[in-house]
């Protein structure tokens, strides 16, 4: 079936003559990563933080600092085409652009923690790795993302078919198997994520500050 969405187009070179679609920009891919500012909460209780974060704490855990990131992951696309004489067919060049990395990224201390004690500054301190991690991830599969989507879309050869289904097309395709596809590679950062919190690192940030923390955390001023 392939071969006759391609015939059409070809006869529209005839011998000596260039084919039409060589006057399409060839189709290319562009790679943006997210730069959002960091953005920082102290308006939550641990308690409440430990309910947020419940997913992923520790059985048993109070939550004294959080770092959120929502994977965000969106493709622009624009297909200029040329339409052949009869109208039926055309050739398009897939232009796209991939939007991709944490939006909003936040650090929450809980509130009991006020900026400028030391209790504050532990727990930012260990909530600011998590949020290097985030940006050393998503930095590290930029090269993977950009060979792989120029490997499909960027190979130098326009998109050929019925007339007016190009766009849909490549929406279709971009929607379906690369939007996943790129939220599983944001996703992987979990696993270094976890590789943080660890048992050792929670009793120390807890029994940091001269027993600053624990008390609050016993009830205790």
């Amino acid at each position: 079936m392939r071969l006759l969405f391609i015939l059409p187009l070809l006869l529209l070179a005839s011998p000596g003559r260039a084919d039409p679609c060589d006057e399409l920009p060839k189709p290319s891919v562009t790679i943006k990563r997210i730069d959002e500012r960091l953005s920082y909460n102290t308006e939550y209780s641990y308690k409440s933080l430990t309910n947020i974060g419940a997913s992923l704490t520790r059985p048993g855990k109070q939550v004294l600092g959080l770092t959120r990131g929502n994977a965000t992951v969106s493709f622009a696309s624009n297909t200029p085409s040329i339409i052949d004489p009869t109208g039926r067919w055309e050739c398009a060049s897939p232009q796209i652009t991939l939007i991709f990395g944490f939006s909003p990224l936040t650090v929450y201390v809980a509130r009991e923690f006020p900026e400028g004690t030391c209790a504050y500054k532990e727990i930012r301190e260990h909530e600011m790795r998590h949020v290097e991690t985030y940006q050393k991830h998503i930095a590290s599969i930029e090269k993977e993302l950009t060979e792989s989507l120029n490997a499909r879309f960027a190979s130098g050869t326009v998109w050929r078919g019925p007339v007016g289904q190009t766009a849909a097309r490549l929406r279709q395709e971009l929607d379906a198997r690369w939007a996943p596809y790129v939220q599983r590679q944001i996703k992987r950062v979990d696993e270094a994520q976890a590789k943080i919190d660890t048992a050792e690192e929670y009793e120390r940030v807890a029994n940091a500050c001269g027993g600053e923390i624990s008390k609050v955390l016993r009830g205790k001023s």
